[in-house]
């Protein structure tokens, strides 16, 4: 029986051992996509205690914490920090087999140099060690011992980028730390929040929003600012891409009853939707941007949560994404028929949507540019052990796994570096139970650079980091 979490943790084979201990552990992160506050780079905060590190804004611990029955003050509401950290050790108990369970422990052996198992009996233990450990060490000492290379925070075209001002102007971080634009409320034309977005978007931009043309020239002043920023990438969180082309004349009479917050109907919202992603992707290319697309949530599906706790909390799920393929396709045809199809990483929520990504992503080749459009790695419901095993399956038997970017850590914690080294263990035990199979040869040269490369090389060049 191996050791719990042992030096060779997951790692099945004498193949997979060498493979990570010799070439893939020591390898420097990227962080190409994250939610991590950037002031508190330039703040270099450090923590109280464990459960500021851990809970404040963690919707995956939060999610299961209220899986157990615990209520909502020891959760997100106002009960004493210990006292969640409690509630959150008693639910890691009923958690065999969630990722929280393996994250939580690889951070408490990485950071605070404990290697006993979190449990009800041991939490007290754990939580002075940890507040000892945590007065010496800052923000950027986490970035730095976690040997962190670039760090891309996720950004709304409104926002002042300040801190990314301030962290690049001042050499504040061991790390390259870079905005990336978010256009999600721009997008959102039927919510009721867009007329008031419009107006702030408008402001940041020194433009009155009154109709397309106006949008146009704001969103290209936000993006000319990001880019000064050192911005080279956009993301965007979607259901589905409708392909529903329409003249300006149209798309302009939608956006006037957004801005009027008149309804919108689906069909309008989609054709918007569509209008505004072409025009974005488009100056994407230009620029040599990625786009990112992450597809498939179904978000705040519980009003009563919603309305007491808003966005992002908790309470988002899988939609089915695959009958919306032929639109995602069409999208990407659109752009490469005019010569404006930037690389562009694809994030589905729903596992089967695996095979028909990675078939899609084979259709819209480039020559001298490996692996343009990309699966993007296992996401959100997906970054589990057997979520990630499943897309790296499926992405090597449809497609070319050696151009795969690799792995993020879609964190809004510091700590959360640990899963890029839990990624590259599943990566090595999948390639090294090929190996000792026979399906695969025993050529140390190639397989090394295929772990670099997917660990970190592929990430760096794609970016341009």
């Amino acid at each position: 029986m191996k050791k719990f979490m042992g030096k060779n943790f997951i790692l099945s084979s004498d193949t997979a051992e060498k493979l990570f201990h010799q070439y893939a552990e020591q390898m420097p992160v990227i962080d190409y996509h994250c939610h991590i506050n950037p002031q508190e780079i330039v703040d270099d905060r450090v923590y109280k205690n464990i459960t500021q590190a851990w809970l404040e804004g963690d919707h995956y611990k939060w999610r299961l914490m209220r899986a157990i029955g615990a209520p909502e003050e020891e959760v997100t509401g106002s009960a004493p920090e210990r006292v969640k950290f409690q509630r959150f050790v008693e639910a890691l108990e009923h958690a065999p087999g969630n990722p929280l369970y393996h994250w939580s422990h690889m951070e408490l052996q990485r950071y605070m140099g404990y290697d006993g198992v979190l449990s009800a009996e041991t939490a007290e233990e754990v939580w002075k060690l940890c507040e000892e450990q945590l007065k010496d060490l800052s923000v950027r000492k986490i970035i730095k011992n976690s040997k962190v290379e670039v760090i891309v925070t996720t950004d709304d075209p409104i926002a002042d980028l300040e801190a990314h001002r301030k962290i690049r102007a001042e050499h504040l971080c061991s790390a390259k730390v870079l905005p990336s634009w978010r256009p999600d409320q721009a997008m959102a034309v039927e919510r009721k929040s867009f007329s008031g977005y419009m107006k702030s978007l408008g402001e940041a931009a020194g433009v009155e929003i009154k109709g397309l043309d106006s949008l146009k020239a704001a969103l290209l002043s936000r993006l000319e600012y990001f880019q000064a920023a050192g911005c080279v990438g956009s993301d965007h969180g979607l259901s589905l891409v409708s392909f529903l082309p329409s003249d300006d004349k149209t798309i302009d009479c939608i956006l006037k009853k957004g801005l009027a917050g008149e309804t919108v109907s689906g069909e309008e919202a989609e054709r918007y939707h569509f209008a505004l992603l072409v025009f974005l992707a488009q100056e994407y290319a230009k620029r040599g941007w990625v786009m990112e697309m992450h597809l498939g949530p179904l978000r705040s599906v519980s009003t009563k949560n919603f309305r007491e706790l808003g966005p992002d909390t908790g309470f988002d799920c899988i939609d089915g994404y695959g009958a919306g393929v032929s639109g995602l396709v069409g999208f990407l045809d659109y752009l490469q028929e005019r010569g404006a199809l930037p690389k562009t990483v694809l994030f589905s929520l729903n596992p089967n949507d695996n095979a028909l990504l990675d078939a899609a992503v084979g259709c819209f080749t480039e020559a001298g540019v490996p692996g343009k459009i990309q699966h993007g790695a296992a996401w959100w419901f997906n970054d589990t052990k057997l979520g990630m095993e499943q897309h790296l399956k499926s992405l090597a038997s449809i497609s070319a796994l050696g151009t795969f970017i690799g792995m993020l850590t879609d964190s809004r914690s510091y700590l959360s570096y640990t899963r890029h080294e839990y990624f590259r263990r599943i990566l090595c035990n999948v390639l090294g139970a090929w190996v000792e199979r026979g399906e695969f040869p025993n050529d140390l040269g190639m397989l090394s650079r295929l772990v670099q490369n997917i660990s970190y090389y592929n990430a760096k060049n794609y970016f341009g980091f």
